[in-house]
């Protein structure tokens, strides 16, 4: 409500006095994580009656594709005794519900392997939902094991725990999930002016007292320094360190345990330059206006992260979504539902989700997915030897035409 506005704006505003402009990284961290009045941090405002909804909560479709991707990516490299679902910032859980749901129907075929989820998430709020969600409520925190904050069963009889951070993630064969993750981590903004780099700060506006507004650093910050590529032509950027950061783990990880990663999100191959917006009931909203009751996000840069898995791994994507779930047969699933659905209703809700999922005015084209696989997965080492020897490897599903037909 206003006054939960209010006390956020005072908290930034007696910041910015004391200690002047702030960048933009900060601003976000603030206005989304402040223990006290942060947006995620208080709620968190997913799905309908949120501030955003995210494509798991519009179709189970989604979930149950990626996870027929994971399946298909576990059978490509030989059917590992043991996997690990790893999601970042997991949501409600919807989504890991629809891929457990997949994983449950394919129970044959994964009778041999062992099945764990390992849920990354900072919010008390959020972990509540998610334990809900997916065991019915049945979870102890877990204090003797000092990783794992939580544990739990799914409904399917799968376990599940509860991280702070990646780095609490046992190592192992693991398949990593970011829907939606990356967008909402802080990002530093910049501008090319004729003194060279500098960064975009939020400041009170001198005119308005109790408004904020963003203002250029007077001179370069450790943040231009160190944040923008050499090579770097546009004139205005946004950087996630962040992202950098978690993308290295991935890829370190990956590289060393194997796996994959799939990073489903809104953005660009380092095309674009001012992303930074905010929603509110669905709406866009003024990133500076009422700091914390708003969901704020940033297109996420796909060219950055495949600058920042430093060549561990091998990247495929960024795809648009649609060209994504349609080579994951998302056509041939909606037919077998609406063929299985009897009421006109819906059979309407089926026709809907699959036109907010796939048309490219819709979610169709703004979000991309992008993947990262160990090198071997896609190059033979011996290649040069004796080509005749291997078999060809298996194309990867989604970001090709797809084997399981």
């Amino acid at each position: 409500g206003p006054s939960r506005a209010t006390a956020m704006l005072r908290h930034l505003l007696l910041k910015l006095r004391a200690t002047g402009p702030v960048t933009v990284a900060e601003y976000m961290r603030e206005a989304l994580t402040n223990p006290g009045q942060g947006y995620y941090t208080r709620r968190g405002g997913i799905g309908e009656s949120g501030d955003f909804v995210t494509s798991p909560e519009i179709s189970q479709v989604f979930g149950e594709l990626i996870g027929i991707w994971y399946i298909s990516e576990w059978i490509a490299t030989g059917k590992p005794k043991a996997f690990q679902l790893v999601e970042l910032g997991p949501g409600r859980g919807t989504l890991t519900d629809d891929i457990l749901r997949v994983f449950n129907q394919l129970a044959s075929l994964l009778s041999k392997c062992d099945v764990s989820v390992h849920l990354v998430e900072v919010s008390p709020k959020l972990s509540e939902i998610q334990a809900l969600m997916l065991t019915g409520g049945k979870v102890q925190s877990n204090p003797e094991d000092k990783s794992a904050y939580m544990k739990g069963v799914s409904k399917t009889g799968i376990p599940i725990f509860w991280y702070r951070d990646i780095q609490d993630v046992p190592p192992g064969y693991s398949f990593y999930l970011a829907h939606e993750f990356f967008d909402a981590l802080p990002i530093h903004k910049f501008q090319r002016t004729e003194k060279g780099w500098r960064e975009v700060l939020v400041d009170i506006d001198p005119e308005v007292p109790d408004q904020l507004r963003f203002v250029l650093s007077p001179s370069s910050t450790p943040a231009t320094e160190n944040f923008i590529q050499p090579e770097e032509t546009r004139d205005h950027v946004e950087v996630c360190p962040e992202a950098g950061i978690i993308i290295q783990r991935l890829a370190c990880r990956i590289e060393k345990d194997g796996g994959a990663a799939l990073v489903a999100d809104y953005g660009h191959d380092g095309t674009k330059t001012d992303t930074f917006r905010g929603f509110q009931n669905h709406k866009l909203h003024d990133v500076l206006r009422a700091p914390g009751t708003a969901d704020l996000t940033a297109d996420v840069d796909f060219s950055y992260l495949r600058k920042m898995t430093q060549g561990r791994t091998a990247t495929l994507g960024p795809i648009k979504q649609w060209e994504f779930l349609k080579n994951m047969g998302i056509d041939l699933r909606l037919q077998v539902l609406l063929q299985n659905s009897r009421d006109t209703a819906t059979h309407e809700q089926l026709l809907h989700s699959y036109d907010m999922l796939m048309n490219p005015k819709k979610m169709g084209d703004c979000f991309n997915f992008f993947a990262l696989l160990p090198h071997h997965r896609l190059v033979h080492p011996d290649k040069k030897q004796k080509p005749e020897s291997k078999s060809p490897l298996p194309p990867v599903a989604g970001f090709g035409e797809l084997l399981l037909k």
